[in-house]
């Protein structure tokens, strides 16, 4: 359904990405940010998934920077190798590839942004930071209570799992006082990583509920 493209950031450096087209008229556009495995199958199904609701999708490979086309999956083994990615986090680098790709797609339409674990943090950064969004969804994103003095300039919303032990929840209160104006949904049982159907961790039915809100909460704030 989708293709490898190339993109460039303003400072000139050329990372990759996966982009898809839906079939009629697109809605607007959506900005898929990866996890710390990279734009793997998952990321590359859940831009699939946006096509299949009307939106053109990107997701930009922002590891480019230390290691072209990093995939990775969930095994205990490959799950340490790729936190080498995060031991020290490039923020200003990943959000100037993350501008690349809403650059690519603002022809389109409205354009609002989604990432997961690493991807989520960086979509809150994104929705105080950058230019040309609408609306900023972030899944488990442990970086955000750092960010939360920082208001998001787009409707934000916010997804965490109340068993998550890298995120607690008093992080999750830190966020919803310091930034009331943020959507903040709690999913009872589930731990990080549930909207991933390729994880151990993987929760359908918190899933399915994410997944509900973030389509209705795009196709609210997503208007041309």
């Amino acid at each position: 359904m989708g293709q490898d493209i190339t993109l460039t950031a303003s400072d000139k450096f050329e990372l990759g990405a996966y982009r898809t087209t839906p079939a009629g008229t697109p809605k607007g556009a959506v900005v898929v940010i990866q996890e710390i495995f990279g734009v793997n199958h998952h990321i590359r199904a859940v831009c699939d998934r946006f096509a299949v609701q009307g939106y053109v999708a990107v997701a930009p490979s922002i590891f480019d920077r230390t290691e072209r086309n990093f995939q990775s999956g969930y095994s205990p083994e490959e799950v340490a190798i790729a936190r080498k990615f995060v031991a020290s986090p490039d923020w200003p680098a990943m959000l100037l590839d993350t501008q690349a790709a809403i650059d690519s797609v603002k022809d389109v339409g409205p354009v609002g942004i989604i990432g997961f674990c690493l991807g989520g943090s960086v979509a809150y950064a994104a929705a105080t930071k950058l230019s040309g969004l609408s609306a900023a969804i972030g899944y488990y994103g442990g970086a955000i209570v750092r960010f939360a003095d920082d208001k998001p300039k787009v409707p934000t919303q916010l997804h965490f799992g109340a068993l998550d032990h890298g995120i607690p929840l008093s992080d999750v209160e830190t966020i919803r006082v310091k930034r009331p104006e943020v959507e903040v949904f709690v999913y009872d049982g589930a731990q990080h990583g549930f909207g991933c159907d390729e994880r151990a961790s993987y929760d359908k039915a918190s899933a399915d509920v994410a997944r509900q809100r973030s389509l209705a909460f795009f196709a609210k704030h997503l208007v041309a």
